[in-house]
């Protein structure tokens, strides 16, 4: 397809894909008032996995590529991040700070490639540096340094497992991380053996009642496997640039599903922090198609 804007049954299925994965956080925060955060996570894997590796081939990449990947997603980004939302940063906030990955994506891929920075990607940069300090002079019993801390953590592995899966080009993402999904099991069960207790683990599957069921389960298929699809889905048919933006909504969504769903305040300076923040994100996504090289205007 070569139109540059989304039909409206597109955009629909854009947009319940930001949906579901900004309102994920809520769905977080709700089971983890049963199961303790690693264990959570390691289900989450586990149902990612299975049965989906019964249906999906292999993706032909080495075992270390997406070893490489389960690790850094399984435990580096969801492991910490639920950890986080288990009392140490509010799930609304918790998915604006996420997003910050974008950063570190581009300072790693720059790192790597030796690629000059861009002014406007400074700009964008600085934006959401500022609101992040808004974020961190308002900490308080609900959002820690700690909480934040972590967030930023496990938007950082969520970067390096983005840079991980880009080293295996033209494979089908939804196999990628169904099987990667496999990788991140076993370190999420041995650490949460170790840190959380048999005892924890065993009471926490034992309490879960239907609601922590469905969360798990939206976790696994709705989040993961839908998402991928979806988003796939709409990468395959438009430009980059035309499907990427949408993504700006899931702290939107994020944040006010907290608000409605569990009753996470929203003061002026939580506001003012989403603005910043997501105001970095605006600029560096939509950069490159207003900032572009001199050169490339000319040949226009």
């Amino acid at each position: 397809m070569t139109a540059h804007s989304l039909t409206w049954r597109h955009a629909l299925l854009a947009l319940a894909v930001v949906a579901i994965w900004g309102t994920n956080f809520v769905v977080i925060k709700v089971a983890l008032a049963h199961l303790p955060p690693l264990t959570f996570a390691a289900l989450r894997f586990t149902f990612a996995f299975l049965p989906a590796a019964f249906f999906l081939k292999r993706p032909p990449v080495p075992w270390r590529n997406l070893a490489a990947y389960g690790i850094l997603i399984g435990l580096g980004q969801f492991g910490v991040l639920y950890i986080a939302i288990n009392g140490f940063i509010s799930p609304g906030l918790a998915s604006l700070v996420v997003q910050t990955q974008v950063f570190f994506t581009i300072g790693l891929s720059m790192w790597l490639s030796g690629e000059r920075v861009r002014l406007f990607q400074i700009a964008a940069l600085g934006l959401a540096t500022v609101g992040l300090g808004v974020i961190l002079i308002h900490t308080d019993a609900t959002t820690t340094p700690i909480g934040l801390a972590m967030v930023l953590f496990a938007a950082m592995s969520w970067s390096l497992g983005n840079l991980v899966q880009r080293a295996s080009p033209g494979v089908s993402s939804l196999s990628y991380v169904v099987w990667a999904s496999l990788f991140s099991i076993p370190p999420l069960v041995l650490l949460s053996f170790a840190i959380e207790g048999w005892p924890a683990m065993r009471d926490g599957i034992a309490r879960a009642d239907l609601m922590t069921w469905t969360a798990v389960l939206w976790q696994s298929a709705g989040n993961t496997l839908f998402g991928y699809v979806a988003w796939g889905f709409l990468l395959a048919r438009y430009p980059a640039a035309t499907v990427t933006p949408w993504a700006l909504l899931v702290p939107v969504f994020g944040m006010g599903a907290s608000a409605l769903l569990l009753a996470e305040p929203l003061p002026v300076w939580k506001i003012a922090a989403a603005v910043l923040v997501i105001g970095g994100l605006a600029i560096n996504i939509l950069g490159p198609m207003i900032w572009k090289p001199k050169a490339v205007i000319a040949a226009q």
